[in-house]
């Protein structure tokens, strides 16, 4: 599909991506919105995150959330911090937390690996207890990451809730990490989850990068997909890309994969103010006359 930029005549090879990464030197697209670990950027609030998850695992503390708005890489940064696990902690992670009780239970099971039979609420939770149990004595920590936590219903999360009575007298024998946007803070304070929220000992929020973060995370993003730093972004194109994110990693990849394309059919790699601010038109759906 080629797409024509009307007023400057600009034709965006959209199916070429081979010719985009060959122009800039690249041996992948720096700015993709996929949440791959390897293009983790570590500013002060992902690193305290980060470390915040690494303690709370470590410690066995059972219970842990973290929230943060959408596209602020919370998905990215449970994808990261899986692949730093020690090879003793065994670790399912569920993405898709819209399921009725017993499938959401099953998806737990399954991404443990385990394999019970028959299928009944009765026979999964036998079976991950076992595991558990098993893990315990072979000195391994068990760990389940729930995405999108903030769509589970009141009664999936009082069965997740069941799971850490799954435990000896001194050792919680499952860390849970609820990850979610803000409304699963706002859930989890209803009366009704009284109890879930009292045994959550570790809690943080993602925010958004702050303006002095987006230099260096564009930086970062160039170098991991290859670059040799010869694209080079105004310092008036840096803060445009923050007024327009507000410090958001997804927007920022989107606004910066759009004027990458852009400086590709301009045959530039210098990306100014006015390439970002027609990206963002781009994105946004305006059309120049």
């Amino acid at each position: 599909m080629i797409k024509c930029h009307r007023k400057y005549g600009i034709a965006l090879h959209m199916e070429a991506p081979s010719l985009y990464e060959k122009y800039y030197g690249l041996k992948e697209r720096p700015f993709n919105v996929t949440a791959d670990p390897n293009f983790l950027f570590f500013s002060r609030k992902h690193r305290e995150a980060f470390d915040h998850l690494i303690y709370g695992i470590k410690e066995r503390r059972g219970f842990l959330e973290i929230t943060g708005e959408i596209g602020t890489g919370k998905t990215t940064l449970c994808r990261a911090l899986i692949g730093q696990l020690d090879p003793n902690t065994k670790t399912a992670f569920i993405l898709n937390s819209n399921l009725p009780e017993t499938q959401l239970l099953f998806a737990i099971v399954t991404d443990f690996g385990l394999n019970a039979k028959p299928k009944t609420k009765i026979s999964l939770l036998t079976e991950l207890n076992k595991f558990l149990i098993e893990q315990l004595k072979a000195g391994s920590n068990v760990v389940l990451i729930i995405d999108e936590a903030q769509n589970l219903r009141s009664a999936q999360l009082e069965q997740v809730r069941m799971l850490s009575n799954l435990e000896t007298d001194k050792d919680k024998l499952i860390q849970i990490v609820l990850v979610g946007q803000p409304e699963l803070r706002d859930k989890l304070n209803s009366p009704e989850l009284e109890q879930l929220r009292q045994r959550i000992s570790v809690r943080y929020h993602i925010l958004p990068l702050d303006k002095a973060e987006i230099s260096d995370y564009i930086t970062h993003r160039m170098r991991v997909a290859g670059s040799d730093g010869s694209v080079a972004f105004s310092p008036d194109a840096i803060s445009e890309i923050f007024e327009y994110s507000g410090g958001v990693p997804r927007l920022i990849n989107l606004v910066c994969d759009r004027a990458l394309l852009l400086g590709f059919t301009m045959e530039t790699k210098e990306i100014t103010l006015d390439m970002i601010k027609r990206s963002v038109e781009e994105i946004e759906g305006f059309v120049r006359i």
